[in-house]
This record gives C-alpha cells, sequence and structure tokens, in this order.
C-alpha cells in the first residue's frame, strides 16, 4: 500500500528522532566506559549522514504548502457561501 504525504513526512521524522537518540545513546556508553576523548566524541557529535535529506525537506515544505493553500481555499468559500435568513 502506497503512503500518503502525511505517512511519509511522519515516518522521516521519526527516523530522524530514532538517529538522535542512538547518537545521544553512544555518548553515553562512550563516556560512560571512560573511552570520551575528543576525537571519539566529535565524531558521534558530527554525524555527517543527514537523517532527512534534501528532497524530504522540499517534499514537506510543498505538503505544508498544499494543506495552507486547502484552508485558506475553504475558509474563502465559507465567507463567500449566502448566509441563511434568521
Amino acid at each position: 500500500m502506497r503512503q500518503s504525504a502525511k505517512d511519509r513526512l511522519i515516518s522521516a521524522l521519526a527516523a530522524q528522532l530514532r538517529a538522535e537518540r542512538d547518537t545521544r545513546e553512544a555518548l553515553r556508553l562512550l563516556i560512560e566506559s571512560g573511552g570520551a576523548d575528543r576525537e571519539a566524541m566529535l565524531a558521534i557529535l558530527s554525524d555527517p549522514v543527514p537523517v532527512l535529506t534534501r528532497a524530504d525537506l522540499d517534499h514537506a515544505e510543498r505538503v505544508a504548502a498544499r494543506i495552507r493553500s486547502e484552508s485558506v481555499r475553504r475558509s474563502t468559500l465559507r465567507g463567500a457561501l449566502p448566509r441563511k435568513a434568521a
């Protein structure tokens, strides 16, 4: 089954959160083991592989823009509808 844009965004954000937790756990284990030299800590903290790619961020922006435009269109249509007489 194909995921919706919203589901893909949620999956990407969940993956980023998992990666951040893994990085934090690796740093904690390094410090606990006493092997926390400067180079090892810098290597962990400067993870060169971004979890979210530029394409993911661009997709998220497109989804957000579409949601905003649909919201504006709906509110405009509501304002254009004739009101019932009381």
